[in-house]
């Protein structure tokens, strides 16, 4: 092919998509023959007709296809990155039954790819705006055979149940029992949870009477709309300069830490560090994991008087109440030669030298048991698990189930000991 031809019509359009998908399997996204052959046909451009080409096939792009009126995402086409990493981790074979939770279009079609004549993909979608325009594009597209559903995926889609694979491709709270029971026996479930703030997309699979994972790495989705929506609990502080997010319930009455800024700032530095390309995936989910009153600190620029000073120049950071104290994480560079960073707490109110501290001693336990080791195990089992049914970890409680987090060697450095059976939140 010469460059003149591959900057014009099919000619160009092959050639981006196959530079995308050669790009992650050069990164380790892309491992199978059968991912990569799916992503190589189906014409992603044709299901975002809003972007440029270029756009359409940057592997690391998602795109906003719906916002509410505060400019918030309802509906999105996930990037190639995210899609590709799913559809690896399903591990889905020709004939299988797929059951797709938020529709886009072209996730669907490579699921079609996927399972092929011989197999059945249902996509379900809770906005008509959102249904009608996948059906619209998957026609287009060569993909008529794909069902498309609209209705509330909060009790699956039992008509065509139950799936070998269900892709749960918008960020979703808990897991409604109705999902479990239209999984096949031997089945797969890919969910973007969230947990204690922090999303996760994790493969799950049965397991003597619950879930257990056996994959997991961070993704940010557009949230669950309709009867499993969440709302985070926040707390303005400031006159809105500062603001707590919580996933669930307050963890102190939000009155005790009125005035916390007011005393003097205690910084501690944990000699944890993270390089500069390190995700900060098992950091968070072991901050939130070891402390109970772990959230989100955000800061509004226009008001902001640096009170709070989140790392690298960012506007949130990861954070912890206790008490009437809280702290938040920062960091400071490690070494100019690789731009590593170092992790510290600035910590306010009465209590604040022995949160610092705390906080300091858990990042020091994440470098030493769990930087770059395989991060935790999570286990869903139904609410109203009994405890004693359940094994060591951080207990998370939810409507419809209680998730369980539990690592590798587990160790609080502060107490010696093993995380107490089974905290919950």
């Amino acid at each position: 092919m010469t460059t003149t031809e591959g900057n014009t019509g099919p000619d160009r359009v092959a050639r981006l998509r196959d530079q995308a998908v050669d790009e992650l399997i050069k990164n380790g996204t892309i491992v199978s023959g059968p991912v990569e052959a799916a992503m190589r046909k189906v014409p992603r451009e044709l299901f975002i007709p809003e972007v440029e080409l270029e756009d359409a096939y940057d592997p690391f792009k998602a795109v906003v296809t719906k916002r509410d009126p505060d400019g918030n995402a309802l509906s999105s086409v996930s990037d190639m990155h995210v899609q590709s990493f799913m559809l690896e981790q399903a591990e889905i074979t020709p004939g299988m039954k797929i059951l797709e939770v938020g529709s886009g279009g072209y996730n669907a079609a490579l699921l079609a790819e996927l399972v092929g004549l011989s197999g059945q993909v249902t996509t379900v979608d809770i906005d008509e705006f959102v249904t009608d325009r996948a059906s619209r594009m998957l026609d287009e597209a060569g993909y008529a055979r794909v069902n498309i559903v609209l209705a509330d995926a909060e009790d699956g889609v039992p008509a065509y149940a139950p799936y070998d694979r269900i892709l749960v491709t918008v960020g979703t709270w808990d897991i409604p029992p109705a999902w479990v029971d239209q999984l096949a026996e031997g089945g797969r479930l890919m969910v973007a949870l969230r947990m204690r703030g922090l999303t996760r997309t994790i493969a799950f699979e049965h397991a003597d009477g619950h879930l257990v994972s056996v994959s997991s790495k961070l993704f940010g989705f557009v949230p669950m709309q309709g009867a499993g929506a969440h709302q985070a609990r926040l707390l303005v502080m400031r006159g809105g300069e500062v603001t707590l997010r919580f996933d669930d319930d307050f963890p102190v009455d939000p009155s005790s830490l009125e005035g916390v800024f007011d005393a003097p700032r205690v910084e501690v530095w944990s000699g944890a560090v993270i390089g500069a390309y390190e995700l900060l995936d098992t950091v968070q989910m072991w901050l939130a994991t070891a402390l109970p009153g772990f959230c989100m600190v955000l800061v509004d620029p226009e008001r902001d008087t640096g009170v709070v000073s989140p790392p690298r120049n960012r506007t949130f950071a990861m954070a912890v109440v206790e008490g009437g104290s809280f702290a938040y994480i920062t960091t400071r560079t490690a070494a100019e030669v690789d731009k590593s960073a170092e992790f510290g707490v600035h910590a306010y109110g009465p209590d604040a030298s022995a949160l610092a501290e705390e906080v300091a001693e858990q990042l020091r336990t994440w470098s030493r048991q769990h930087r770059g080791g395989p991060g935790p195990q999570y286990r869903i089992y139904p609410a109203g698990t009994p405890d004693d049914r359940m094994p060591e970890g951080r207990v998370i409680d939810k409507t419809h189930s209680r998730v369980l987090i539990s690592w590798p060697q587990t160790a609080t450095a502060a107490s010696g000991q093993g995380l107490p059976h089974p905290p919950t939140e």
